[in-house]
């Protein structure tokens, strides 16, 4: 079994991935359950595989666990329902010495990591990923939201896990566009981060789409470490932090014009790295090359590259305007100097985003 630490002081915590860990959640959560008690939250298609799995495990180790069932989807990660979920937690009569579990995708830990934050003015929550993009980017990190109208994740709180378990042995029974979506993050932490990463990945893209055990592996724990270095180093994402940022805030716009319904959060994100590209090269940053192997990778990937013709670039960049990292009425997006070195910038003006997205639907 793989283990990683991030350390963050008091709030510090493990990262387990392996093989069938789903069956061992029980004895490695128990030792942080101080009431023996756990509410479990996941949607019907992951309840329906793992729930009660995860059910037995955690009895076995002397923690009941009830499951609290949500709807799928972006759409529905809103107040309304986080709402819902407190109300069934107060049924359930969970205090401050329970514990909460998120079971399933980024949307499901997203949503679980913030009732935890909040609820009872903050209580104990274990992530525990299901899907590739949840396994190696938004479990970890302590970033926790929700959805307002006019954008993604505009109310939230930093609340860190205690535990973050991931069982590779899930992905099987992904959906192999969920999966796609999932190497999206995984291909943006080597052009933010690791140069050397991001070839391998360029390398072994086919051995980890067909779930080789070793590479895929290696992919998981590196994305991992890639992660909780940067969290560590700036939790509170004061500077740092902002590179994992990259491509999500063209991504989010697009999300949020096509109402959460025609992307998925990784193909949006594929289609805001390569906007970043385009302005990076288009400011002198980077040069053409480059563009062409993110956009090659991200290709291969089978993730989409261009944005919906549909849209004019203006209204993209519009929307943008309501990405939650504008501060002072400057967009501070996410560029690059070379494949794996990252860095934030508020000096890109509209004109140059336009211009990229404009390009993009001529790739």
């Amino acid at each position: 079994m793989n283990k990683l630490r991030i350390n963050l002081g008091e709030r510090s915590y493990d990262i387990h991935i392996d093989r069938g860990i789903l069956d061992r959640a029980g004895e490695l959560i128990s030792p942080i359950c101080k009431g023996k008690s756990a509410a479990i939250v996941t949607n019907r298609r992951i309840g329906e595989l793992y729930a009660s799995r995860l059910v037995k495990s955690l009895e076995s180790a002397g923690i009941s666990g009830q499951v609290i069932v949500i709807p799928a989807g972006e759409r529905y990660k809103t107040l309304r329902t986080v709402a819902g979920i407190y109300e069934k937690l107060l049924d359930q009569k969970l205090d401050r010495g329970g514990l909460l579990i998120g079971l399933g995708g980024g949307i499901v830990g997203d949503i679980t990591g913030f009732v935890a934050a909040s609820y009872l003015r903050g209580i104990d929550f274990v992530q525990m990923p299901t899907s590739l993009l949840a396994q190696v980017d938004s479990s970890i990190g302590g970033k926790t939201g929700v959805n307002l109208s006019r954008g993604k994740n505009l109310v939230g709180a930093f609340h860190q896990p205690r535990l973050v378990l991931i069982d590779t042995s899930v992905l099987e029974t992904l959906p192999r566009r969920e999966f796609s979506s999932g190497l999206a993050e995984i291909i943006k932490h080597g052009i933010i981060r690791d140069v050397d990463y991001f070839a391998f990945l360029e390398r072994s893209l086919s051995q980890i789409q067909q779930l080789d055990p070793a590479a895929l592996e290696h992919t998981i724990v590196r994305s991992c470490e890639i992660k909780t270095d940067v969290v560590r180093q700036d939790e509170r994402e004061s500077g740092l932090r902002r590179i994992l940022n990259y491509g999500h805030t063209v991504g989010h716009a697009v999300e949020r014009l096509t109402c959460y319904k025609k992307y998925k959060h990784g193909e949006a994100v594929a289609i805001g790295m390569v906007t970043a590209a385009l302005a990076a090269q288009n400011i002198g940053s980077i040069d053409a090359d480059q563009t062409k192997r993110i956009v090659g990778l991200i290709g291969a990937a089978g993730l989409p590259y261009a944005p919906p013709a549909e849209i004019p670039a203006r209204d993209i960049v519009s929307a943008m305007g309501f990405d939650k990292k504008v501060s002072l009425g400057r967009l501070h997006a996410v560029l690059i100097n070379s494949i794996g070195n990252a860095f934030v910038t508020d000096g890109v003006a509209p004109e140059i985003w336009e211009k990229s997205l404009e390009e993009q639907n001529r790739l």
